[in-house]
């Protein structure tokens, strides 16, 4: 075989089988979706979020609880793009320090956030489920025993 026609078939083939691609690092924009106000209400505790729509590679939130018509917890929120490319959940609850999870899985209906080293949670899932609504959920290890929180939550009008 000439070389010229050896090099013609390897260009064909790869023309017909391209190398595979690296996935692109999920950006802010990939949480989108989670944009806008949500409300739920589990063990007689309501609780609310509301989230920014991106900008300046970051999404800007807060959510607070209210338990017997009272605030019982708030938290500011970042979803954000750090000088590393990374995506970072960073989370400012009312009552502990901050803490930041890294974006390990983003969807068009999942964002999964991690941070093995936290005390609990260590991971932070947000899926949209198909009727619409949403389930915030907060799982890791508390005192060597397995454990997990959902919060469900339906999108509402932000007032």
């Amino acid at each position: 075989m000439s070389a010229r026609l050896g090099l013609g078939l390897l260009v064909c083939l790869m023309l017909q089988f391209p190398a595979p691609t690296r996935a692109q690092k999920p950006t802010v924009a990939s949480a989108a979706w989670l944009a806008g106000c949500w409300s739920g209400e589990n063990h007689g505790q309501e609780f609310t979020e509301q989230w920014m729509k991106p900008a300046g590679e970051a999404m800007l939130g807060m959510s607070h609880t209210v338990s017997k018509n009272k605030l019982a917890d708030y938290e500011f929120l970042q979803i954000r793009q750090q000088d590393d490319g990374e995506v970072y959940y960073i989370a400012k609850p009312s009552k502990q320090p901050e803490a930041s999870f890294k974006l390990i899985k983003a969807g068009p209906q999942e964002l999964i956030f991690e941070n093995p080293q936290h005390d609990f949670p260590q991971r932070i899932i947000y899926r949209l489920v198909s009727d619409g609504s949403l389930v915030a959920r907060i799982e890791g290890t508390r005192n060597g025993q397995p454990r997990g929180v959902d919060f469900p939550m339906k999108r509402v009008k932000c007032d």
